[in-house]
């Protein structure tokens, strides 16, 4: 059974890692062709005259990598990952061939006024290729679920 982590189970500190995924250049090119059709996320030798000097993936491609770790196992929340907004950062590119991690952690809980059932946790998500190196950073604020009156055990 998987475990679920309501908002009374965390604390301002606590830490949640997930990954590895890799990206190929044909995932980028793929993403790319969809979402974001720039050359230098299309085409390896129009990326070389750019200011990236080679294939590089979208930020927001980046983003939606970071949002499938996430949710694969970074953040044991019940009812998913739901965010209300937030800040984004992307200080170096996603080349082909990276691998990318996460890593998150909570920076401030804020049980909800108006609704006992749930409350928001300031969460900063940084990622990482696999020379440790920051890719993105995500400040967002996250709604989270209150453990249920009727359940005692997560």
């Amino acid at each position: 059974m998987e475990r679920h982590l309501y908002l009374e189970d965390l604390f301002v500190g606590d830490r949640f890692q997930a990954g590895p995924i890799a990206v190929t250049a044909e995932d980028i090119k793929r993403f790319a062709r969809e979402y974001d059709p720039q050359a230098f996320h299309l085409d390896e030798e129009a990326a070389k005259s750019t200011m990236f000097h080679g294939l590089v993936a979208s930020g927001w491609h980046t983003a939606a990598l970071t949002m499938r770790l996430l949710t694969s196992g970074g953040m044991p929340f019940p009812g998913g990952v739901i965010g209300t907004g937030g800040e984004l950062e992307w200080p170096r590119p996603v080349r082909p061939e990276d691998s990318l991690s996460v890593d998150s952690e909570i920076m401030e809980i804020i049980p909800s006024r108006s609704r006992k059932d749930r409350g928001f946790v300031k969460m900063r998500t940084k990622t990482f290729n696999q020379n440790g190196e920051v890719v993105q950073i995500l400040v967002t604020k996250l709604v989270v679920s209150t453990r249920p009156k009727d359940s005692t055990s997560a």
